[in-house]
Parts: C-alpha cells; sequence; structure tokens
C-alpha cells in the first residue's frame, strides 16, 4: 500500500511508531515499512509535492485493546481524532487522521 505525502518522515515516523514497524529497505527519498514477503503488508511512504485536499478512499483499520488509550496514542504521535466515533455490537469505531490527514479508523472488538 502507497501512501503520497509532503513530509515522508514525518508520516512515515508516525505509521512506523503505531503499527510498531521498522523501516526496510527503501528507495532513495521514500520510506518502507516491513519487507516483500512479509506477512503484514508493505506500506510504503511516496513524496509527493502537493498535500492531501480531499478524503481518502481507502484506509486501514487498526484495532487495538483499549480505544481511548489508542486516541491518546495517536494524538501524542501527532495525528489527531475528528471526533467521529460509531458504536456497534461488535465494538467500537472512531475516524483518527496522521498528521497529514490521511484518515484511518482505531476498531476495539468486544
Amino acid at each position: 500500500m502507497t501512501i503520497d505525502c509532503v513530509d515522508v518522515q514525518r508520516v512515515a515516523g508516525f505509521w512506523s511508531a503505531l503499527l510498531d514497524r521498522e523501516p526496510g529497505p527503501s528507495e532513495p527519498g521514500w520510506v518502507y515499512l516491513g519487507q516483500r514477503g512479509d506477512q503484514q503488508p508493505r506500506l510504503v511512504f511516496q513524496p509527493v509535492a502537493e498535500p492531501k485536499n480531499s478524503k481518502v478512499r481507502l484506509h486501514l483499520d487498526v484495532a487495538v485493546d483499549d480505544i481511548d488509550d489508542g486516541i491518546a496514542q495517536v494524538v501524542a504521535l501527532g495525528g489527531r481524532w475528528t471526533g467521529e466515533r460509531h458504536d456497534y455490537d461488535q465494538g467500537v469505531v472512531v475516524v483518527m487522521a496522521d498528521p497529514e490527514e490521511h484518515e484511518f479508523c482505531l476498531v476495539q472488538y468486544y
């Protein structure tokens, strides 16, 4: 999965810390989290000149044990909670944004 970003190091650092995944071999100016053949998808952070200007139609769901702790971790890493929360019988979903406003969800299953 490739994510366009203006500040590759900042956004990749956020995701590296949030997902506890170390960068692997990367092209100059890019950052890859993981390597080919990993069991988890490799995230690729690609430099672009323009900032994000509309909703991304593809996003990651990140499972957490405690939704409040997850929100606090995202905020501490430089992301933000959008204020959107959905409570379901099977758990709770909150919509978050990384430092360049790429939306993703934190999900706590019951």
